[in-house]
């Protein structure tokens, strides 16, 4: 995690991913994840309630990567590694079923 202002960059290991998926439209499936992250990369003080709102197309192409604190903006962002792991679990065959099947309905 980056936070803007600070040269600090905290790096963290997800271990699993809670994903919740809506479809928002005829373009837009949002999907907020919940990370469970490893005890050895703590979350940084000042962030409460991490979670991160992926917006994907109908076909599951990732548009953007947000972490949210207690659902809102924050004053942070992820690192390129902790986009990757995101972008791994959100790529993987599981959740591009699943974002399919929400798309069709």
């Amino acid at each position: 995690m980056i936070q803007y202002g600070s040269e600090l960059v905290t790096q963290l290991r997800f271990m699993t991913f809670i994903p919740r998926m809506e479809r928002r439209d005829g373009q837009w499936v949002d999907i907020e994840l919940r990370m469970i992250v490893d005890q050895a990369t703590p979350v940084p003080e000042g962030l409460i309630d991490l979670t991160a709102l992926v917006i994907c197309t109908h076909s599951g192409v990732i548009a953007q990567i947000v972490p949210l604190d207690e659902g809102c903006d924050c004053e942070f962002q992820f690192t390129s590694d902790e986009k990757d792991q995101i972008r791994a679990y959100i790529e993987s065959a599981e959740i591009q079923t699943q974002i399919a099947n929400l798309s069709i309905g």
